[in-house]
């Protein structure tokens, strides 16, 4: 089975404040990595946890709203002096094209060597925005203060697992395999015709990563990340400020869990906290008394979704 995994980089919301940053993190599939969302600080995170910038072809924003683009702009600059080649593919509201175009007008090393394919995003409903070998991602509409898009990140299917005795069994040659795992029957030098499924395992599982930045609390959502291997569910705040989440377009712990306990997700990670919480033990206890299998989504946190 391919690693996929995702590393927290900062959990924090509005303002860095105890060793917390704002909202960064790391999807790795296979080879692959996928940026979602980059608060101030992020490209410090990638390199005090060891993450190399290689690979990383894919970045989401969520919204507007600083504490989740203001690393953007630096980490497209140390990109440009790394002397990156790839193309790279952003995705964000339409507007987050001008803030990228200004600020790269006005630097004196105006040309990135690389190529950045911007992609504006639609809101309030759900839409395919991205597709490659391994992967499908959705939009996830969320309810915020301004227009903001959560992500849904669905492995795709893998080919068929051939049985390792079988290939002696039956003296299957190396260069059979590729079309035995992708559904073909083996024929054999008699002529025996022996069929996939004696072959072959069913593949594993697909998995699936639901990250659902700010919100105030909407069912609405569930539909679309129900059953998620892994739901990162903003929980700004404790219960007891509920109404302050709600006039602030932001969830509390006890409500992550319910989203997380309605869309039956295996596992819950909770972040984006308030500057007001230096300890967020409460507010996993809070979150655990709805959904036990629930998690601090802090800095260096890495889950491995499966």
């Amino acid at each position: 089975m391919k690693p996929f995994k995702l590393t927290i980089l900062g959990s924090n919301s509005a303002v860095p404040a105890f060793n917390r940053y704002p909202t960064a993190q790391i999807l790795a599939l296979n080879n692959a990595k996928y940026m979602i969302d980059c608060g101030e600080g992020a490209q410090f995170q990638l390199s005090k946890f060891n993450i190399k910038r290689s690979g990383l072809n894919h970045i989401f924003i969520s919204h507007l709203h600083g504490d989740h683009y203001l690393g953007l702009v630096g980490l497209l600059s140390t990109l440009k002096l790394n002397s990156r080649k790839e193309n790279l593919h952003v995705y964000g509201p339409a507007y987050l094209k001008k803030i990228i175009d200004v600020q790269l007008d006005y630097d004196a090393r105006k040309d990135t060597g690389f190529e950045i394919i911007f992609h504006a995003l639609e809101f309030g409903k759900s839409e395919k925005i991205m597709e490659d070998e391994q992967i499908e991602v959705y939009t996830i509409p969320l309810d915020h203060k301004v227009e903001c898009n959560g992500f849904l990140f669905k492995e795709k299917e893998g080919s068929r697992k051939i049985i390792f005795e079988k290939i002696q069994e039956y003296n299957i040659p190396t260069h059979k395999i590729k079309a035995i795992k992708l559904g073909a029957d083996f024929v054999a030098e008699d002529g025996t015709v022996i069929d996939n499924n004696i072959l072959t395992a069913e593949p594993s599982k697909p998995r699936s990563y639901a990250y659902c930045s700010d919100t105030k609390y909407s069912e609405s959502i569930i539909p679309i990340i129900k059953e998620a291997n892994l739901l990162y569910h903003e929980s700004t705040f404790m219960h007891d400020l509920q109404i302050i989440a709600a006039e602030r377009y932001h969830s509390t712990s006890i409500e992550a869990a319910k989203i997380a306990k309605l869309a039956n997700v295996k596992k819950l990670a909770i972040g984006h906290f308030s500057a007001r919480y230096r300890n967020l033990e409460p507010m996993l206890a809070e979150a655990k008394t709805v959904f036990e299998n629930t998690e601090l989504g802090v800095e260096g946190t890495v889950f491995e979704i499966g």
